[in-house]
C-alpha cells in the first residue's frame, strides 16, 4: 500500500469546468410560482382578512354606538317633554300640547300622552302604558305601530306620563358601511403595497444566491455572496460561500492529486518502455535478459499496486464494496503477521516487535481488510525507517469490557510527522507531494485507502507521534455485537 498523502495549498479560484453550462438567469415562473408573487398574494389575503374582520367587528359597534346616541337624545327629549307637561296633563288637551307634539313629529318622533293610566291614542304596547301608569320610567326597544322603535317614557304623578318613540332607522348597516369603505380600502391598499415591498425584500437575497449558485455550477469558484440580515439569509450566504471555498480547495487538491498520480504512473511505465525498447532494438545481450526481466516485473508490480489502490479508492464509497465482518481475535491477527514482517524488516536491518496483552482481544471486523490496512501501514513504516530503528505492531483492548473492541497500533522510529502533517495525513496525496524527493514515498494513496477501509468497518484511525521517535497510527475497531448483547 503506498505512502502518506500530503497537504496542498488550495487556490482561491478554480479553473472553469470543461463543458459546463454558462450561468443561467433565474427562471420566471407563472403567477403564483415565484416567491415574490406568493408573498404578495399571501399579504393581500392577510390584508383582506384583516379588513373583513375589522368590518365585522367595527360595523356592529358603530351601529350600536349610533343607536345608543339616538337613545340618549330621545331620552333627553322625553325628560324635557315631561318637565313641560308635568302640570298640564290634568287640564285636558291644550294648544301647548299640540305645538309640542307637532314639533316632535317634525323631528320624526311620535309622542304619546298618558293620563291616569290611559294613553291618548293607540299604538303603544300595553306593557309600556302599564309601567308608566305604575309610575316607572321606560327606556327600551319595542314594537310600536307594527314597527321596531326606540321608546323613552317618563312617568309623572297621578298615573300620568309622556312616551316618545322613534322608529329604528332602516339601512343603518349600509350607512355605516358607506362611511367605512374608504378607511377599509386604504388599509387593503396599504397591505398590498407592504406585501409587494416585503416580497421584493425577501426574494432579492434568494435571487442573488441563485445567481451565485449558477456561477458555481459554471465553474466560477471566486463568486461570493454578501452577508446581510436576516439571520436566515446570512446563513444561506455563508453556506454558499463555504461551498465555493470547499469546491475550490477540493478541485485544487484533485488537480495536485492527478498530477501526482500521473507522475507515479509515468515512472514505472517509462522504465518498462525503456527496457522494452532496448530488448526490441537488441541493445541488451543474453546475459542481461534475466536482470531486465526482474526489473520490468518489479515495475509492473508497482504499477499494478498503484492501479489496484486507485480502483479500491474509487469503489470504497460504493454500496456494494465487499466487506465480510466476523468476530476476530486481534492478538492472533498480529501473531500471524509477525513472520512475514519480521523477515522483511530483518532483511534491511530494522528490528520488528509485536506487543500483545498475552490474551485474546476480540473485535468485529473483516480480517482480510484489516490485514490489508496493517500491511499498508507497516510497508509505509518500513519504507522510511532507517536501519537500526524499530517498527512495532501493538495490540491492546479498547476498554475493560471485551465488548468495547480492540486497538491496533503501528509505530516506528523513522522521521515521523509534524503537527501540520498530522492534520492532513489521511487526505489523498497531501503529504506525498511535500516529501517527494525528501524521503522515500509511495503513490500517496495508502493512508487515504487505509482510513476509508477503517471507516467502512465502523472503526476509527488516527495519526500521532510515537514514543520510538517516529509516526504512530492507531486503529480502533468495534467490539463483537454478540458480546455486547451478552454483557447487557
Amino acid at each position: 500500500m503506498p505512502d502518506h498523502p500530503g497537504h496542498v495549498e488550495s487556490p482561491t479560484m478554480a479553473l472553469p469546468v470543461v463543458g459546463a453550462a454558462p450561468p443561467t438567469a433565474p427562471r420566471r415562473g407563472r403567477l403564483g410560482r415565484t416567491l415574490t408573487a406568493r408573498a404578495v398574494l399571501v399579504t393581500c389575503a392577510v390584508a383582506l382578512v384583516s379588513v373583513l374582520v375589522t368590518a365585522i367587528v367595527a360595523v356592529p359597534l358603530a351601529i350600536r354606538g349610533a343607536e345608543r346616541s339616538e337613545q340618549e337624545a330621545l331620552a333627553a327629549q322625553a325628560r324635557l317633554a315631561a318637565e313641560v307637561l308635568r302640570t298640564r296633563l290634568d287640564r285636558g288637551r291644550s294648544a301647548d300640547e299640540e305645538r309640542l307634539i307637532q314639533q316632535l313629529r317634525d323631528q320624526g318622533i311620535d309622542a304619546y300622552l298618558i293620563r291616569r293610566g290611559a294613553v291618548d291614542r293607540a299604538g303603544l304596547p300595553p306593557r309600556v302604558v302599564q309601567r308608566i301608569g305604575q309610575g316607572r320610567n321606560v327606556s327600551a326597544r319595542r314594537s310600536v305601530n307594527g314597527g321596531r322603535a326606540l321608546v323613552e317614557g317618563r312617568a309623572l304623578p297621578g298615573g300620568n306620563g309622556v312616551v316618545l318613540s322613534r322608529p329604528l332607522a332602516n339601512g343603518l348597516w349600509a350607512q355605516v358601511l358607506l362611511s367605512l369603505w374608504l378607511p377599509l380600502l386604504a388599509g387593503l391598499t396599504a397591505g398590498v403595497v407592504a406585501g409587494l415591498l416585503l416580497a421584493r425584500r425577501l426574494a432579492r437575497p434568494i435571487r442573488v444566491a441563485a445567481t451565485a449558485a449558477a456561477r458555481l455550477r459554471a465553474g466560477d469558484r471566486a463568486v461570493r455572496v454578501p452577508l446581510e440580515s436576516p439571520d436566515e439569509v446570512a446563513d444561506l450566504a455563508e453556506a454558499l460561500n463555504g461551498l465555493a471555498t470547499a469546491l475550490a480547495t477540493s478541485e485544487g487538491r484533485q488537480r495536485e492529486f492527478l498530477l501526482s498520480v500521473s507522475h507515479e504512473l509515468r515512472t514505472p511505465l517509462t522504465a518498462i518502455r525503456g527496457y522494452a525498447e532496448a530488448l526490441a532494438d537488441g541493445v541488451l545481450g543474453a546475459d542481461d535478459t534475466v536482470d531486465t526481466g526482474r526489473t520490468m516485473l518489479a515495475e509492473a508490480q508497482h504499477l499494478d499496486r498503484l492501479i489496484g489502490d486507485l480502483l479500491a479508492l474509487a469503489r470504497l464509497e460504493a454500496a456494494d464494496f465487499p466487506l465480510e465482518p466476523v468476530p476476530v481475535d486481534l492478538t492472533q491477527l498480529a501473531v500471524d503477521a509477525e513472520p512475514t514482517w519480521s523477515g522483511r524488516c530483518a532483511a534491511v536491518g530494522v528490528p520488528f516487535r509485536v506487543e500483545t496483552p498475552g490474551q485474546p482481544v476480540p473485535a468485529y471486523t473483516d480480517p482480510g481488510r484489516i490485514r490489508q490496512v496493517l500491511d499498508g501501514l507497516l510497508e509505509n513504516a518500513l519504507r522510511v525507517v532507517p536501519p537500526g530503528s524499530p517498527v512495532v505492531l501493538a495490540v491492546r483492548p479498547a476498554g475493560a469490557d471485551p465488548a468495547h473492541g480492540g486497538v491496533l497500533e503501528v509505530r516506528d522510529g523513522g522521521p515521523g510527522f509534524t503537527d501540520d502533517d498530522l492534520a492532513v495525513a489521511f487526505e489523498r496525496g497531501a503529504l506525498h507531494e511535500r516529501y517527494r524527493g525528501v524521503r522515500k514515498v509511495g503513490s500517496g494513496l495508502g493512508l487515504a485507502l487505509a482510513a476509508g477501509l477503517v471507516r467502512r468497518l465502523g472503526g476509527e484511525i488516527a495519526a500521532g507521534h510515537a514514543p520510538e521517535g517516529g509516526a504512530a497510527f492507531t486503529v480502533r475497531l468495534p467490539g463483537d455485537p454478540y458480546l455486547t448483547r451478552t454483557s447487557a
